[in-house]
C-alpha cells in the first residue's frame, strides 16, 4: 500500500511531465487500480508492454523527484506546520514566550527550504 501512495505522490507532483498515452496508463495502473491485463486491453497493447510503459512512467517521474525534491520539501513542510499546530496548542494551554519562539523557528524554517 505505502508503494501505491508513493507513486501517487510522483504523479502529482510531476505527471503532467508525461504524455497523454502515459498518463492514462499511468492514472489506470495506479489511482484505478486496474490489471496490467485490462489496461492492456482498454489500450489495446500487451500486458507486458504495460508494464514496461508503467515501469518506465516510475523511473522518469523518480528521477524528476531525484533532480527537484519537491516531494520530499513539501512532506517536510508538512512535518513543520503539524509541529506549529502542536506548539500553539502547546502556546494556547501554558502562554510560555518561550512556545512563540519554537514557533517562529519552525516558520523561519519553512521559509528558508522553500
Amino acid at each position: 500500500m505505502e508503494e501505491k501512495i508513493e507513486l501517487a505522490y510522483l504523479y502529482d507532483f510531476y505527471g503532467e511531465l508525461l504524455n497523454e498515452h502515459q498518463r492514462r496508463i499511468y492514472e489506470a495502473f495506479i489511482f484505478h487500480d486496474l490489471s496490467l491485463a485490462e489496461i492492456a486491453d482498454e489500450e489495446g497493447i500487451s500486458r507486458q508492454g504495460v508494464h514496461d510503459m508503467v515501469k518506465r512512467c516510475t523511473k522518469t517521474l523518480e528521477g524528476y523527484e531525484e533532480k527537484l525534491h519537491l516531494i520530499a520539501k513539501f512532506q517536510a513542510a508538512k512535518r513543520m506546520v503539524a509541529q506549529i499546530q502542536e506548539q500553539a496548542q502547546r502556546f494556547h494551554e501554558s502562554h510560555d514566550e518561550a512556545v512563540l519562539e519554537e514557533i517562529k523557528r519552525i516558520s523561519n524554517q519553512i521559509l528558508e527550504e522553500l
